[in-house]
């Protein structure tokens, strides 16, 4: 566990001393911004659907951008090697930097809870979708999270890292809107790795626990195949 805080620590601190960091949260304001207030005062109404719809878009480019340098640059400039000679195990080198993304994740989010409180002051805003949306925003980030740590520990290149991430993301993402091309035989399937799917039922406080088997199986299977992965390269 002492591991596991530490890696937590060294990451989160070195998310702050990139450029990428500032320009990703800076990305990611203007974006969802745009969301909220272009569809709030169009339908002068005071909740938060339009920016809880389109979060899984916008999180499917951010994430991977924010994973991406995580074991990529370390791969790249040798200093895996050095980790890998300190008393850390695969287990807690993946899990601080998968809490590290989270917490800069969680950091990333806190600014929009100004939409929230412009929206109760400007009307009668319903406090249990806006809940049950930054809950599931939190477990749909943790899932795209371990995506992006997976793709990082294949390769050594940032770049190829962030379209492997963000492909992968994109693909969970839209997955619901192209089931008409899937077999009726595996449609139920397909239809559940639907990351959006799940994401709304969330957003307008519903709690599933198929939903949240779902986003925590990702969770899990992703930062498994990353420990194995680091394990190979050891």
């Amino acid at each position: 566990m002492s591991g596991t805080i530490t890696v937590f620590k060294k990451e989160l601190k070195g998310f702050f001393f990139s450029p990428i960091a500032y320009i990703v949260i800076t990305t990611f304001l203007l974006i969802s911004g745009w969301f909220f207030f272009s569809t709030f005062f169009l339908y002068n109404q005071a909740e938060l659907r339009n920016f809880f719809i389109q979060l899984p878009l916008i999180f499917s480019f951010v994430i991977p951008a924010v994973t991406m340098r995580l074991f990529s640059e370390e791969l790249n400039g040798g200093s895996f090697e050095l980790l890998s000679t300190l008393p850390l195990n695969d287990t807690s080198i993946v899990l601080g930097k998968f809490l590290a993304a989270l917490a800069f994740v969680a950091l990333m989010l806190l600014p929009t809870f100004a939409y929230a409180l412009t929206a109760s002051q400007l009307g009668d805003l319903d406090w249990g979708p806006v809940i049950g949306g930054y809950g599931g925003a939190l477990l749909l980030a943790g899932a795209y999270i371990g995506i992006g740590l997976f793709a990082s520990s294949l390769t050594k290149n940032q770049i190829i890292a962030f379209i492997i991430g963000m492909a992968s993301c994109f693909a969970l993402t839209v997955l619901d809107r192209i089931l008409f091309f899937v077999p009726e035989g595996v449609l139920g399937f397909f239809a559940y790795l639907a990351s959006a799917t799940h994401f709304q039922t969330i957003a307008r406080g519903i709690i599933d626990t198929r939903d949240l088997i779902y986003f925590f199986s990702i969770m899990f299977v992703s930062l498994y195949a990353t420990a194995l992965v680091l394990k190979e390269k050891r």
